[in-house]
C-alpha cells in the first residue's frame, strides 16, 4: 500500500494536478495556474512589461526555437535575478536585473559562448491575466523563465515546508515543541512536491536534453531532481546547496529523509560549501540508505545504480569587479569621511548580520560587554557597530530577539558609556551598498557570531573594503590591515586561516578574541590581511562557478556512453547506467546454446547466487538440492560451487549431490565429486601469519560493538555489517592499513569486500578456480565449448575476469559459448546480469530441464581424480 504522500507523487508524475487541491479556494490564485505559450528563445534587450504592446508588431512571435549553440545551461533556483516593481501609472510591470543575486554573477565563470537562462518565480505577485505577457517579457529580454505559483500554494511551500521544516533543521532546530522549529506538516510537503513538480514543467519547456545542463540551487527545490530524471534519463544534473547540511543524528528526525536523499541522488554533481556539510550529506546517504562512497585521485563520489553521483566541495565568493567598481562611487568618499569623523579616535569593530535568531547577535553584543568588563582600557575607545538588516523575518521569535538585543544595549551603553561615547552603535535599517562599504572601511575587526550559517560573504567583503583603493585611506600610502573574528558554525570560516576562530556560545573566550583582534600589532595585522585578501581575490563568484562547471562536465561525460533506464515509483526512481554491452541474461539465448555444446563447464557462487543474502537460514531447499543434481547427471557438464564458505557447512549441506564439484575458501580446498578428497589448491603450508593477523583482529572487534570474526581454516574475515555503519567503514579501513603492515613480509593478500575485511594466502580467488577447471579439460583433449559463471559479489568479479582472460589464452575452443553473470543489476566485469536469486534458480533450472540424461561414460571421466590438481 502506498502512502499518502507517494500517492500523491504519483498523480504529480502523470500530470494529474487536479488530483491535488492547492489548499485554497477562489481569489488570491487558487485553482490550476494558467500554462504559458511554447516561448522561443530569443535574446533581445531589457525593458518593459508597459511597452511590450508597442513593439509587438515588430518582434518574433513564432514558436520555432532558435539555433543553439552545444552548451548551455539552465540555472534554476527558487527565485529569479530580476526585480519586479509596478509602475506608479498602474499600466505595467518594470523590470530591471538583480545586482546583488549570486545567480546573476555566476554567469563570470562560464564560457563566453554558454548561453544561460534562468528558471525560478518572482518576488512580486504576478495577476493570472498578466502571468503570459509577463512569462514571454522576461524570456525574450533577460532570458529568464518565470515560474507562477499559486499563492496559497506558494504559502504552504516557501513558509510552510521550506521556513518551518528545512530552514530550522538545516540549522540544526529540531522542533521540540510546537512554538520551537516547525513541526512537520504533511500538506506542506505535498504543496513542497508540487511546486517542485512546476519549476520542472517550467524547465521542460526550454530545455533541450541532449545539450544542455541544468544546475539547480539549494534547499527549495530539493524534489526537483527526480522529476527532471524520471523524464529524461541522460539529463546533465548538477545542484548546489547553499546553507548547511545537517549531521544525520539531526537529518534522520526528518519523516521524508528518504524520498529528499534519493531525489538528490539523481543528480550528477552535488556541491557543497564546506566538508562538514558533505561529509553529514554522505553519513546519511550510508546510514539511511546503505550508500558508501569513495575517493579516487581527489575526487568523491557515490556509486548509485551504476551511475557515479559526484560530490562537490567549494565555497562561494564574491564578485570582485562588482565590488571594486562599488568602491569608486563617489559617494563612498564622504560617507567615509563622516564616519572617520563620528568615530573619530575610536577603535570599531563591526557586525553585519540579518535579523535572525541563528546569526547569534546577542551573543556578540554580551561578549562585548564582558570585554569591557574584564579589560577596562576599552572602555571610552572601543565601539561596537551592530547592522541588524531587519529583512531576515518579522515572526515572533524575530521580535523577541529584537527586544532582547535592544535591551542589552541599553543596558551597556548606560553602565560604560559617557558624554559623546556610546559602547554599541544599533543600526536597526538595511543599508545601501555604499553606506555598508563605508562602515566596512573604517572598521579595525569584523565579529561574526552566527551559530550556524551556511557561507557569510560578509567576512570576504570587509576584506577588499579594507584592501580599498588609496585616495579612499589618505595619507601617503594606504594600511592594508583587517582583522576577523569568526564563528567555527559559518560555512567561510574554513578558508579564513588567519581570522581568530570562535565558539559564539562561550563568552568569555569570544570577548578574549575581540580584545586579541584590536590589541594585535599592526604588523600582525596587515600580514593576516595580505594573506585573506590572497585568497579571496583569487576565489572569487567566478572561479566558483567555473570550478563547478568544469566538474559537472566531468561528472557527464560517460552519460550517451551507457544504457540508462528508469526504474522504480515516487521518489523510489532512480535511473540504472550500465556499459553498452552489459544486457540481461535471456533463457531462450543461453538454452540454445546449451542445447549444442558437448562439454560444459556451469561454475556458481552460493550466497547471494543460489540463496538470498538477507535469509537467515543459509542451507539450500530442495529446489536449488534438484537443480544441482539435475546439472551433474549430465555426462556432458561438470559443475561446481565456488564459495568463500568453510568446506565443512558446503559439505554437510551438498550431501546429497554426488557428483557436485564444491570448491570452498575462494579455491583454497577444492573437490571434484563427494567421493574424492580435499586437495589443497596452494603450495603455502604455514599459517603463522593467522598468530600474527588474529590480535589485530581481536583489538578491532572488542573496540568495534556489533563486529566478529569468522575463522576459517585457510582464512580470517572481520565482519562489521552488524556494527554501527560510519563507524564499521572507518574500522575497517584503519584495520586494513594496520594489517597490511604487520603482515608485509606474510604471503598473504588482505582485502576488503562488503561490511568484511579478509585475509587469505595468495594466489587463492575465484579466478584461479576457473582457470583451473578448464586448464584441466583441455589436458584432457574436451575443451570447453560452453561456459557459465555467476555470481553476486566483488570475488566473484575475479572469476568473470579470469574467463575472459582464458578465452584469449585459447585454453577454450575458439566457439565458446562464454556467460558471466552477475546478479543484480550494477557495474561489473561480467557481460550479463540475472535480477535475483529467482531468475537464477529460473534459468538454470531451464538448462536442468533440457540436460542429457545419459552421456557416454569416457565424459565422465573428465575430471578424475587420477589427474590431481
Amino acid at each position: 500500500m502506498f502512502s499518502r504522500s507517494y500517492t500523491n507523487l504519483l498523480d504529480l508524475a502523470n500530470g494529474n494536478l487536479s488530483a491535488l487541491d492547492y489548499g485554497g479556494s477562489s481569489g488570491g490564485g487558487g485553482g490550476r495556474p494558467p500554462r504559458p505559450r511554447r516561448m522561443q528563445r530569443t535574446l533581445t534587450t531589457p525593458g518593459t512589461l508597459a511597452e511590450l504592446d508597442e513593439e509587438r508588431a515588430g518582434s518574433v512571435a513564432s514558436d520555432v526555437q532558435s539555433s543553439l549553440a552545444n552548451d548551455r545551461i539552465i540555472v534554476v533556483a527558487n527565485t529569479l535575478p530580476v526585480r519586479c516593481e509596478r509602475r506608479p501609472d498602474g499600466r505595467g510591470l518594470t523590470f530591471c536585473w538583480d545586482e546583488d543575486s549570486l545567480l546573476l554573477h555566476l554567469r563570470d565563470g562560464l564560457p563566453e559562448d554558454m548561453e544561460v537562462l534562468y528558471v525560478g518565480s518572482l518576488r512580486a505577485d504576478v495577476p493570472a491575466a498578466e502571468q503570459e505577457d509577463v512569462a514571454q517579457a522576461l524570456l525574450d529580454r533577460f532570458r529568464c523563465v518565470p515560474a507562477f505559483l499559486p499563492k496559497d500554494l506558494s504559502d504552504r511551500f516557501y513558509h510552510g515546508f521550506c521556513k518551518q521544516t528545512l530552514w530550522p533543521l538545516f540549522h540544526y532546530m529540531l522542533p521540540f515543541t510546537s512554538d520551537h522549529g516547525g513541526r512537520f506538516d504533511r500538506s506542506n510537503w505535498e504543496a513542497y512536491v508540487l511546486a517542485n513538480k512546476i519549476f520542472s514543467q517550467r524547465v521542460i519547456e526550454v530545455l533541450n536534453p541532449e545539450d544542455d545542463y541544468i544546475w539547480i540551487h539549494d534547499y527549495h527545490l530539493l524534489a526537483l531532481p527526480s522529476f527532471l530524471r524520471r523524464r529524461f534519463n541522460r539529463l546533465r544534473i548538477g545542484f548546489f546547496l547553499h546553507s548547511p547540511f545537517p549531521s544525520s543524528e539531526l537529518y534522520r528526525s526528518l519523516p521524508v529523509r528518504d524520498e529528499i536523499l534519493k531525489s538528490l541522488l539523481n543528480c550528477d554533481l552535488i556541491g557543497f560549501h564546506t566538508f562538514d556539510y558533505a561529509r553529514h550529506f554522505l553519513s546519511c546517504c550510508s546510514r539511511m540508505l546503505g550508500i558508501e562512497y569513495q575517493s579516487k585521485r581527489g575526487y568523491i563520489g557515490l556509486d548509485y545504480f551504476g551511475r557515479t553521483v559526484g560530490i562537490k566541495i567549494m565555497p562561494v565568493g564574491i564578485n570582485m569587479m562588482q565590488l571594486k567598481s562599488q568602491l569608486q562611487l563617489p559617494d563612498l568618499e564622504s560617507r567615509v569621511a563622516e564616519l572617520r569623523k563620528q568615530f573619530n579616535g575610536k577603535t570599531v569593530l563591526l557586525g553585519v548580520d540579518d535579523l535572525d535568531i541563528f546569526k547569534g547577535i546577542n551573543l556578540k553584543i554580551l561578549a562585548f560587554e564582558h570585554m569591557l568588563k574584564t579589560h577596562p582600557k576599552w572602555q571610552g575607545r572601543a565601539v561596537l557597530v551592530q547592522i541588524a538588516n531587519p529583512r531576515g523575518g518579522s515572526g515572533k521569535d524575530v521580535q523577541g530577539l529584537k527586544a532582547e538585543i535592544e535591551e542589552s544595549c541599553t543596558r551597556i551603553n548606560e553602565q560604560f558609556g559617557r558624554s559623546g561615547y556610546s559602547p554599541v552603535e544599533l543600526v536597526n535599517r538595511t543599508l545601501s551598498s555604499v553606506e555598508r562599504m563605508a562602515y566596512y572601511t573604517v572598521a579595525e575587526c569584523v565579529v561574526v557570531t552566527a551559530v550556524r550559517d551556511g557561507m557569510n560573504l560578509t567576512p570576504y567583503e570587509y576584506i577588499v573594503c579594507r584592501q580599498g583603493i588609496p585616495d579612499l585611506d589618505g595619507g601617503d600610502a594606504p594600511k592594508r590591515k583587517s582583522m576577523l573574528v569568526v564563528s567555527e558554525f559559518i560555512g567561510c570560516s574554513p578558508s579564513l586561516s588567519g581570522a581568530i576562530r570562535v565558539n559564539p556560545w562561550n563568552i568569555d573566550t569570544t570577548a578574549e578574541a575581540m580584545n586579541e583582534s584590536i590589541a594585535l600589532s599592526e604588523n600582525e595585522k596587515q600580514l593576516r590581511h595580505e594573506k585573506h585578501y590572497r585568497y579571496v581575490s583569487t576565489h572569487d563568484v567566478a572561479y566558483w562557478s567555473k570550478s563547478y562547471i568544469h566538474d559537472l562536465e566531468r561528472s557527464c561525460r560517460d552519460h550517451f556512453r551507457r544504457r540508462c533506464w528508469g526504474i522504480g515509483l515516487g521518489f523510489g526512481f532512480r535511473v540504472v547506467a550500465l556499459d553498452r554491452n552489459f544486457k540481461k541474461l535471456t533463457v531462450d539465448s543461453i538454452v540454445a546454446d546449451y542445447k549444442k555444446s558437448n562439454s560444459r563447464v556451469i561454475l556458481l557462487d552460493y550466497d547471494g547466487t543460489l540463496v538470498p543474502q538477507t535469509t537467515i537460514n543459509r542451507t539450500p531447499n530442495e529446489t536449488v538440492v534438484n537443480i544441482m543434481n539435475a546439472l551433474c547427471a549430465d555426462k556432458k557438464n561438470v559443475v561446481f560451487i565456488v564459495s568463500g564458505r568453510g568446506r565443512s557447512s558446503l559439505e554437510k549441506w551438498f550431501n546429497s549431490c554426488p557428483e557436485l564439484g564444491i570448491a570452498a575458501e575462494h579455491g583454497y580446498f577444492m573437490r571434484r565429486t563427494r567421493d574424492e578428497q580435499w586437495q589443497i589448491n596452494n603450495q603455502c603450508s604455514e599459517f603463522g601469519w593467522m598468530q600474527m593477523a588474529e590480535p589485530v583482529m581481536n583489538l578491532y572487534t572488542e573496540a568495534t560493538d556489533g563486529s566478529y570474526i569468522e575463522t576459517k581454516e585457510s582464512a580470517l574475515v572481520w565482519h562489521h555489517q552488524d556494527a554501527d555503519p560510519g563507524f564499521g567503514s572507518a574500522q575497517a579501513k584503519e584495520m586494513l592499513d594496520h594489517l597490511e603492515s604487520v603482515l608485509a613480509n606474510e604471503p598473504v593478500s588482505v582485502k576488503s569486500g562488503q561490511h568484511i575485511v579478509e585475509v587469505k594466502p595468495q594466489s587463492v580467488s575465484k579466478g584461479f578456480v576457473a582457470e583451473k577447471i578448464l586448464s584441466m579439460l583441455t589436458e584432457k583433449k574436451r575443451q570447453a565449448d560452453f561456459v557459465l559463471c555467476i555470481g553476486d559479489d566483488r570475488s566473484d568479479e575475479d572469476m568473470f575476469e579470469g574467463i575472459a582472460d582464458i578465452m584469449r589464452r585459447s585454453i577454450v575452443d575458439p566457439q565458446t559459448s562464454l556467460y558471466a553473470c552477475t546478479v543484480g543489476q550494477k557495474p561489473s566485469k561480467a557481460k550479463y546480469y540475472l535480477d535475483d536469486t529467482n531468475d537464477v534458480l529460473n534459468m538454470l533450472e531451464a538448462l536442468a530441464d533440457v540436460s542429457e540424461e545419459v552421456g557416454s561414460p569416457e565424459e565422465s571421466e573428465i575430471l578424475s581424480p587420477s589427474e590431481g590438481a
